[in-house]
This record gives structure tokens, sequence and C-alpha cells, in this order.
């Protein structure tokens, strides 16, 4: 369980999703430790561009051979962006969570006030721990 990967920089909600600031887009997927649990992913779904979202919103899927596990969106905003290489490829995620397996781009529409609610690296790295 150790090897676990928490990157610093990002924020982390409780139902293990990452937010990544970028300019005026956050980018958001799941994170390292909840790709471990789900193994082998073998499908995302997520809401499309356009859907507007309130912090904890669902707003997709993941399955894997083991459990389906749903997606909530850890920012209020507008989705912009969904990365559409998850459609025919799922196990990127199981690659590169925190690069290339990103699951869609949010415009925030409260950052402000909703980015202190999250955990930073070290939070999550407790939280995780503690689960």
């Amino acid at each position: 369980m150790g090897s676990t990967e928490v990157k610093d920089g990002l924020y982390y909600s409780k139902e293990h999703e990452y937010a990544k600031v970028e300019g005026d887009v956050v980018i958001i997927g799941i994170t390292d430790h909840a790709q471990n649990a789900l193994h082998e992913i073998t499908f995302v779904e997520i809401s499309g561009v356009g859907t507007t979202l309130k912090a904890g919103d669902e707003c997709g899927l993941v399955e894997s051979m083991k459990a389906s596990s749903d997606i909530f969106t850890p920012l209020s905003g507008e989705i912009v962006e969904v990365n559409v290489a998850l459609e025919d490829a799922p196990e990127i995620v199981n690659e590169d969570c925190y690069g290339k397996g990103w699951m869609f781009k949010l415009k925030p529409s409260n950052l402000d006030a909703e980015l202190p609610g999250l955990m930073d690296a070290e939070a999550y790295k407790a939280f995780i721990e503690s689960e």
C-alpha cells in the first residue's frame, strides 16, 4: 500500500479525485490510490462538454474487472473538455492517472471558495493511511 503516489501541488477530495489548477481551468482525474483500488480499468464515462456541475456532483463512471466507481467533481463549474482518449484506451488511467489519464477539464465557477475545502498532498496521504 505504501507505493501510492500522491503528487504535491494538486488538491484532493475524500472521493479520491484530484484537481490540478492550470490557468483558468482545472484538470480533474482519479488518484493513484483510486486506480490501484480499481485495478484494470475497462471503461470510463464522463458527462459531456457543457455540463454544469456543483462540487460533489456525480459526473462519470469508471469500471474495472473488480468494481465500478462513480466519479464526483471536487469543484463547481462547467466541463470544457473530456479526455476522449479514455473511450478507446481506459487503461491509460492505470498507467498515468496524473498525466495522460486525466478525466475532464472544468472551468471553475467558485474556485476561491471551494479550493480550501480540498486536501493538499500531505493531508491526502494522512487520509488514505487512516482509511
